[in-house]
């Protein structure tokens, strides 16, 4: 019997697969000019938005879905599998962003940005990484000093996931640079018409072309005071921390379905591909490859069907998902190395969707949180 995830409800299923033909049909067709762009039209975002696939488990009254976190594993899921190009990019944006607004804003900051985002309208990105701080967020330089009614934010960040794109930021400065991680706030920075705000390169990757990241600079910007997220100034640090299992599980949830993806689609090539006189499948060390992809495939699902349980219940620690960042991640990379070994050299050409796999996937051992500290995070709970 083919395996159902358990929180795969048939509402679900019949969601994922009109969403999954919506993929393949509208979308996926332009995917390749995407890469070579390194960017994606603002029409499939809203086109996204009008499929109720983005802010599935924001509240309806913020405009998303009003529905759990199931839906948002179904749809990275589903861009995963059939559009990878904007699977990083909507991870950013709807369950990354939208839930810092969501989980901290006022009622009034709710109801002014999420709605647009929901429909695709606003594109959304939160701005962590600086050129001098990556998983050591306590390291920020970036500033917002007050000034009457207005923050004045002046910093740089780099390696921004839609920072090309975005109309909304949720902005990580230090609003008081003398209390360490308790001087972190987090800042909503709307983009259009902002003084004192510009974006550097589109940066030229290795992977993932076609979502843009960003360095972003901030040059005396003043922002309202009423766009800190939060009750009051220095919470940023305790956000960060509390938010962090759902971004390592969106993270996750990609990797998982990448490394299905990775084994379905290279089955179907040893089972079509001839070397002397049969199908590679028929070689004793590509069934054995397969057979224990496969079976990594399965036990990793598994784990991440586990966690994503556990977040909607709303128990999921960080330690928790920090073994799933780090394990999931790893097999994804390793996965796709065998698969592309079992292409032989067709693996190596950039048409075939192995190889765009093994580029995609390196970067997911880095970003959300190195592989490293996701290891010092689960040996401190020892």
């Amino acid at each position: 019997m083919a395996y159902r995830s358990s929180w795969m409800t048939d509402d679900i299923a019949s969601f994922s697969e009109q969403f999954r033909r919506y993929l393949q049909t509208e979308l996926a067709p332009h995917a390749m000019r995407w890469r070579e762009e390194k960017m994606v039209d603002r029409s499939a975002w809203r086109g996204l938005g009008d499929m109720g696939a983005l802010l599935c488990s924001v509240p309806e009254e913020y405009g998303g879905m009003g529905l759990s976190f199931a839906w948002d594993a179904a749809v990275m899921q589903e861009l995963e599998t059939w559009l990878p190009e904007m699977a990083t990019g909507v991870s950013v944006h709807s369950v990354i962003t939208a839930h810092y607004i969501n989980a901290y804003g006022t009622h009034e900051q709710k109801l002014k940005w999420l709605p647009k985002m929901a429909k695709g309208e606003w594109v959304g990105a939160i701005a962590m990484t600086e050129p001098g701080a990556g998983s050591d967020l306590q390291g920020v330089r970036t500033t917002a000093r007050r000034d009457g009614d207005h923050y004045v934010i002046n910093g740089a960040k780099t390696f921004i996931t839609n920072g090309q794109l975005a109309d909304i930021i949720v902005c990580v400065v230090k609003t008081d640079p003398a209390k360490g991680s308790k001087g972190i706030s987090l800042v909503v920075i709307e983009t259009e018409g902002a003084e004192g705000f510009r974006r550097g390169r589109n940066l030229d990757k290795i992977g993932l072309n076609a979502s843009d990241t960003s360095e972003l600079f901030f040059d005396e910007l003043r922002v309202p005071v009423a766009n800190l997220l939060g009750d009051g100034e220095g919470q940023g640090f305790v956000q960060l921390m509390q938010q962090l299992p759902q971004e390592r599980l969106g993270l996750s949830i990609q990797a998982i379905a990448a490394i299905e993806r990775s084994v379905a689609i290279t089955t179907e090539y040893v089972k079509e591909r001839k070397a002397f006189g049969k199908s590679l499948l028929d070689f004793q060390n590509t069934a054995f490859k397969l057979a224990e992809r496969k079976t990594e495939a399965t036990i990793g699902r598994v784990f991440i069907d586990h966690c994503i349980e556990r977040l909607i219940a709303g128990d999921l620690d960080t330690v928790t998902a920090s073994m799933a960042k780090h394990w999931v991640t790893d097999k994804q990379s390793q996965t796709a190395d065998e698969c592309l070994q079992l292409h032989g050299g067709y693996g190596y050409m950039q048409e075939y969707e192995i190889s765009r796999r093994y580029i995609d996937a390196r970067i997911q051992r880095i970003y959300g949180g190195t592989n490293e500290i996701m290891k010092l995070v689960i040996s401190r709970s020892l």
